[in-house]
């Protein structure tokens, strides 16, 4: 049925606009008081969770950050069925982000392009939020995704990141370092070792014992992969994050005028699947098995989701999908992850 309300109704509507009448939704099912009712039917069975970064998950199955940008829809996504959810990417100081348009669908590769630029309100309204969230009885593990603030050069940008780490660490129960967007001038940067491992290091001290995590790009070369790999090891992190969206345009068969007028920005969706099981293998091959890793892009079906575990990957994130699949994509996931192990055992 969703299928066909895409097809029909939703791809018609600016993809911004579609992604926000859906988000009213979610924000509104615990408020509405529907959230237990949904959960009834969502709620991931018992033998998918997943012991990580000292938490349970109920699923390995969660939201990557970029859907819920302020953690306003935290609980909501939750009852869902997914098992984390990463909020983000939280700025130091509130931005609008870029100038609309700034999200383009690309049907016919399941895929879409976005220049958002951090739109959020900023890492103070975000922790009074969030703590909120922290207090309800039932949610999701949350994680929490920062960014350098966009107006604050690059040689400035650890102290922006620490300023959004000291308001959001104590909130969440996992934090994240993206330096990999690349919709932020400079930020990829941060990418280069002699930059990430001082920004690393203060981060870290300023998060104290919430698990601190690394977000990379697909864009990375093998090399380098492996050495943030060693760099996360060295450090301590509790993990890696692969992968964020790719500036690469290779292999599309949409229309290449409808790409290119799309115009900059990141690529996500399926046609990332390939680079970003690379990458997972690439650094679960150079990382203790104890490290967490996070595998995120071009994940739509359990079978991908499946993959990314046999992988290596400890946790699974999606997000273009659920534009593709649907409210109950968490569910179509968890329950086949299900249907496959199962399976498996009777085989």
């Amino acid at each position: 049925m969703y299928r066909t309300l895409f097809s029909l109704v939703l791809s018609k509507f600016d993809p911004e606009r579609a992604h926000h009448l859906a988000f009213l939704v979610i924000r509104a099912l615990p408020a509405l008081g529907l959230g237990g009712l949904v959960r009834r039917f969502t709620a991931p069975d018992p033998s998918l969770a997943v012991e990580a970064l000292g938490l349970r998950f109920a699923s390995p199955f969660g939201i990557a950050a970029g859907f819920d940008k302020d953690g306003e829809a935290v609980i909501g996504l939750g009852d869902l069925g997914f098992g984390h959810v990463e909020v983000g990417t939280i700025t130091a100081l509130a931005q609008p982000g870029n100038d609309r348009p700034r999200l383009f669908r690309l049907i016919p590769d399941r895929a879409v392009i976005n220049r958002m630029g951090f739109n959020n309100h900023g890492a103070g309204v975000a922790a009074n939020r969030l703590l909120r969230v922290r207090r309800a009885r039932r949610r999701p593990v949350l994680g929490v995704n920062i960014g350098k603030s966009r107006v604050v050069a690059v040689e400035d940008a650890t102290q922006d990141y620490l300023t959004s780490a000291r308001a959001l660490a104590p909130v969440a129960d996992y934090l994240v370092v993206n330096v990999s967007s690349p919709n932020t001038p400079g930020l990829r940067g941060l990418q280069e070792l002699e930059l990430l491992a001082p920004l690393l290091t203060a981060v870290k001290e300023v998060a104290d014992s919430t698990p601190l995590l690394v977000k990379i790009a697909p864009d990375l070369t093998d090399e380098q992969v492996e050495k943030i790999a060693g760099l996360a090891v060295e450090l301590g992190l509790a993990g890696i994050i692969a992968t964020n969206t790719t500036l690469s345009r290779d292999g599309l068969t949409t229309d290449p005028a409808v790409v290119e007028a799309a115009g900059a920005g990141g690529l996500s969706g399926a046609p990332l699947a390939a680079r970003s099981l690379e990458v997972l293998r690439l650094i679960r091959a150079h990382v203790p098995a104890e490290l967490c890793v996070i595998s995120v892009g071009g994940v739509e079906t359990a079978e991908d989701v499946q993959r990314r575990l046999d992988a290596g990957a400890t946790l699974v994130q999606g997000y273009t999908a659920f534009l593709y699949r649907g409210p109950l994509w968490a569910r179509q996931i968890n329950v086949g992850l299900l249907r496959l192990r199962r399976s498996l055992v009777e085989a």
